[in-house]
């Protein structure tokens, strides 16, 4: 076995630039403005969690406290920055430059540690000769006419059908049909919802499934790489496309692309209110929904974890990323066999403070689980599948079923952004201290001085 190689010199050189630059970003603010400026950089930290707590009060509470707590979240992050420009101008400008100097040599640092992110295997398959596609002329303000996609479709060879909007349709039905009729792809140009609808249609009969992004947020689209501003190139993949075998997500028997959410925000999506007044439904309902006034009490079991009365818990087909504020509410990939879960749980204004400012908050848990089990105290409970309100019965086992979905998609397409490390200060210490070519344990005759010689081998004289 050889020995583990450690960093190059180059990789230990950006951590010892991550670590001068985060080093520099800190001690400019503090030292810059002398006692003066660590005391308003003191009070700028503490209007921050002032904030954090108003910001909780306007979410639950109702009327004149409300606006009070809501005008405190608005205007004390606004006048700390204001106060912080005018004693340390210059530093404000330099820090933050600093900060990204200090996270790009140290993520070049931790690429190898970490190794590169492998993307999800292309399989290469002859196009479909049948393939029906059906599309939602509503969804995302009328994309499906605005970028002519039937015209594209049908151009490309296939069966094009339009649902209704004046009336309620069966998309499970119709995929069903079209697979009896001969189809050997099913597409869909939609809402999430609706795609997960006709995909599980598809890993039911072994069959691809083209995604066209014309729903107004397309997640699924979006980690699969597709161009969203443009859906008539994701029919590219019906003449030159490859396939993505990627995990398909249920939620009791209700399949889902992207994920299943229980509590607050599952609760506010069943309102009728909500599709023509979001904000004010948010307003009117969040209230009772925090403060435990309205809904049933959760409970959510993952990977020998018990989440105790979360007010929000959301199951992810794939965990999403938390690590990383560039990709916050992306996925690295969608074939890890794994299922994410995100619990949120805050009672007071103290804890929503130290959710949005604490490094590792009480009141977040984040796990990855192969099965997720969510009970309440109620035989029924709200749940949103892909952002489709749904009440489904007590219990409600989440799963995944690995690799059963065939997406087909264009062989050229934006991609998925590469995954970035997330930073270890104490790694790249180790790296910036080393001074050797290996980051392993040194071993006798391979040290600089020695000769390597051929090992001798079991049975050979």
């Amino acid at each position: 076995m050889s020995a583990q190689t450690g960093p190059s010199a180059r990789e230990r050189w950006a951590a010892r630039a991550a670590l001068v630059s985060a080093a520099l970003a800190v001690a400019l603010p503090l030292f810059s403005g002398g006692i003066r400026g660590l005391l308003f950089l003191l009070a700028a930290l503490a209007a921050l969690a002032v904030a954090a707590a108003a910001l909780w009060w306007a979410l639950s509470r109702r009327g004149p406290v409300r606006w009070i707590a809501g005008l405190l979240a608005v205007v004390l992050p606004l006048a700390a920055l204001v106060v912080l420009a005018i004693t340390l101008l210059w530093t404000l400008l330099l820090s933050p430059l600093l900060w990204i100097v200090a996270v790009w040599c140290g993520r070049y640092a931790l690429r190898g540690a970490r190794g590169r992110s492998r993307p999800m295997k292309e399989h290469r398959t002859p196009p479909p000769r049948r393939p029906f596609v059906l599309m939602n002329p509503r969804s995302g303000g009328g994309k499906v006419e605005r970028f002519s996609l039937v015209e594209k479709a049908e151009r490309l060879g296939a069966r094009v059908v339009l649902l209704d909007p004046e009336r309620h349709q069966d998309v499970t039905e119709l995929a069903r049909q079209a697979v009896a009729d001969g189809a050997d792809l099913l597409g869909v140009a939609g809402g999430d919802g609706t795609q997960a609808l006709v995909a599980a249609v598809a890993a039911e009969h072994g069959l691809p499934f083209l995604v066209v992004s014309a729903g107004t947020r397309n997640h699924f689209a979006l980690d699969l790489g597709l161009d969203r501003d443009d859906p008539a190139t994701c029919l590219d993949a019906l003449t030159d496309g490859v396939e993505l075998r990627v995990d398909l997500g249920f939620a009791g028997d209700h399949p889902f692309v992207n994920n299943a959410s229980f509590g607050a925000y599952a609760a506010v999506v069943q309102d009728p209110a909500y599709r023509d007044d979001k904000i004010g439904t948010i307003l009117e309902l969040l209230p009772d929904l925090l403060t435990r006034q309205r809904g049933p009490a959760l409970t959510a079991h993952a990977a020998g974890t018990t989440l105790d009365a979360p007010q929000a818990v959301l199951v992810s087909n794939n965990p999403y990323r938390t690590d990383d504020p560039a990709g916050l509410g992306r996925r690295e990939r969608l074939d890890s066999g794994q299922l994410g879960v995100l619990g949120v749980k805050v009672d007071s204004a103290v804890e929503a403070a130290a959710l949005l400012l604490a490094p590792a908050p009480h009141g977040l848990s984040v796990l990855t689980a192969r099965e997720v089990v969510v009970t309440a105290d109620a035989g029924e409970l709200e749940a949103g599948i892909d952002g489709e309100a749904m009440v489904l019965p007590t219990p409600v086992i989440c799963r995944l079923a690995p690799g059963v979905l065939r997406v087909r998609v264009p062989r050229k397409r934006p991609g998925v952004p590469a995954a970035q490390p997330a930073l270890d200060w104490r790694r790249l210490l180790a790296m910036a201290l080393l001074v050797g070519r290996t980051a392993g344990v040194h071993r006798p005759g391979h040290g600089p001085g020695h000769e390597r010689r051929p090992e001798k081998r079991s049975g050979t004289p």
